[in-house]
């Protein structure tokens, strides 16, 4: 194949991008309505709440205003309400907030405030202890026990169990009563959380149905999901892992004109972004950052059909023309090889970040080309950060130990425990530039906002409450700035600890290191 010069158009073979694989190792089910956890991304936003949540464009818009007013109100009943509150939630039927309370007087202030007050017999408070209890008895929890929560709607505490007799075996077994408190469901178990790393497969339905294009992933963001090449899906397509898990959906895409997009990840499907690119040789390679390399540079990049390649940087701002209707302007060429299912996959350069796959010219067994969308432009366009490990690590504190998500549980509520340091992404943090800390999509806050000393640090939604807002300074001590209280450790500090707020005194109990 006759390539033009770098400055000018690239003739490249078509089909470079991905490859289609019939649906029969596909799993059925659609991903959850609850899913999509911001605000709308634009027309793939719109229409994948459309589609998930069976709503009408009009009914998005509404629904979104109204969640935006209800979490605005829910901030400022908890400060209202304080330990009274027996919690909030969104009540989709009656478009309003709707909230937990004890007493009729709370109630005044609830409807006052333009929310719907709900009677319970239970504060979350209380909830949140009964829960605990559950959580040091967790070792006695067998294979057909496969989780516990608080349900605010329901006013009690679940256990998730593969029937009633064993879920109230574990329930005695903690010293409880099953009964209207703690309530047992029959759920199914969960399953192991799966990396967002550079290079891993994932696959997106195409227009025909039945089957699905294979792509790869470029780099994980901040922003809960990660980066790809824009010609792997159309914004507001689903994508599914590679082990055909539900995943996310395209919050943006852009082909031709650019090749790039990102997809969201679903809140809740187990899918934790790590700063990482697949090796394909049993490691991980670290990304510190995303400085863009001089042509001539040795370059690496990760795809799920030819795995790792490595080449030198050859030409920048390159226009590829794939076809008369696909002309893409503002890609990097390199002497990597690539071939059909690399597309979206990372490209990197020591540690530094360059971009995702686009396309390329022959392949790997003749000495094939690729080309590059640069990775800068694409965290631009759509404002997003790229995850690295700058900003990303372990948050090491008392006796050498970790702060940890209770085996790789990332749900809402959930709160954090010490235990020993094992390099997991259970234990794997973000600092984010927003000034919070983040694991599983989620985000380190304080139970209920509160700002008492005593107050439980737990995984909450990422919302932008200051509640959220946590600074690891020079002395060591891990600080929520919304309260001026530091994060210590609860007790004596052994494995299982949970954590919570406290005056700030420079003791062990609230000293971490961030490795």
């Amino acid at each position: 194949m006759r390539l033009a010069t770098l400055a000018g158009a690239v003739a490249l073979t078509a089909g470079i991008a991905f490859t289609s694989i019939p649906a029969y190792a596909s799993p059925t089910p659609s991903p959850s309505p609850s899913a999509p956890s911001a605000r709308a991304q634009g027309d793939g936003m719109l229409q994948a709440l459309q589609r998930d949540l069976r709503l009408t464009a009009e009914q998005v818009r509404v629904r979104q205003a109204h969640e935006a007013t209800a979490a605005t109100l829910e901030r400022r009943l908890r400060d209202r309400l304080g330990e009274r509150i027996g919690g909030a939630w969104y009540d989709a039927g009656k478009e309003r907030l709707s909230v937990g309370v004890l007493n009729d007087k709370d109630a005044k202030a609830v409807r006052d405030a333009g929310a719907t007050p709900v009677q319970v017999r239970r504060s979350e408070k209380r909830l949140a202890e009964t829960k605990e209890v559950l959580d040091r008895a967790a070792k006695a929890a067998d294979d057909k026990i496969y989780g516990w929560h608080v349900d605010v709607a329901a006013n009690a505490v679940l256990v998730s169990a593969a029937d009633q007799a064993s879920g109230e075996r574990f329930v005695r077994a903690a010293g409880l009563t099953a009964g209207e408190e703690v309530r047992i469901t029959q759920g199914r178990a969960f399953k192991p959380v799966g990396d967002i790393r550079g290079g891993d497969e994932f696959f997106s339905p195409t227009d025909t149905p039945g089957t699905y294009v294979a792509c790869s992933v470029g780099f994980s963001v901040d922003n809960g999901g990660f980066i790809t090449a824009g010609h792997c899906g159309k914004a507001g397509a689903i994508t599914k892992g590679h082990d055909w898990s539900d995943q996310g959906v395209f919050a943006g895409s852009t082909f031709p004109g650019g090749d790039y997009a990102w997809v969201m990840l679903y809140q809740g499907a187990k899918w934790a972004t790590r700063p990482w690119v697949n090796d394909y040789n049993g490691n991980n390679v670290k990304v510190a950052g995303s400085q863009e390399a001089p042509i001539g540079s040795s370059i690496c990049r990760s795809g799920r059909t030819t795995h790792w390649r490595c080449g030198v940087v050859q030409g920048k701002d390159v226009t590829a023309h794939y076809s008369d209707t696909a002309i893409v302007e503002g890609l990097t060429k390199t002497s990597a090889c690539a071939e059909p299912g690399d597309s979206g996959g990372a490209f990197i350069s020591d540690d530094e970040a360059q971009g995702v796959t686009s396309g390329g010219a022959g392949g790997c067994a003749d000495g094939g080309i690729s080309l590059f969308q640069p990775i800068n432009p694409i965290l631009h366009t759509y404002d997003l950060t790229l995850t690295t490990t700058k900003r990303s690590g372990s948050i090491v504190g008392w006796q050498d130990k970790c702060i940890d998500v209770p085996n790789s549980d990332g749900v809402e509520g959930q709160r954090p425990w010490l235990w020993d340091c094992n390099n997991t992404g259970a234990q794997l943090w973000n600092f984010h530039r927003d000034g919070t800390i983040r694991n599983f999509a989620l985000c380190l806050d304080t139970a209920g906002g509160s700002t008492a000393a005593g107050a439980a640090v737990q995984l909450s939604r990422c919302s932008g409450a200051a509640s959220q807002k946590f600074s690891l300074t020079t002395a060591g001590a891990l600080v929520n700035t919304n309260s001026g209280k530091c994060v210590q450790v609860v007790g004596a500090g052994g494995v299982g600890s949970r954590f919570e707020l406290g005056v700030c005194n420079g003791s062990g109990h609230q000293k971490w290191r961030k490795v």
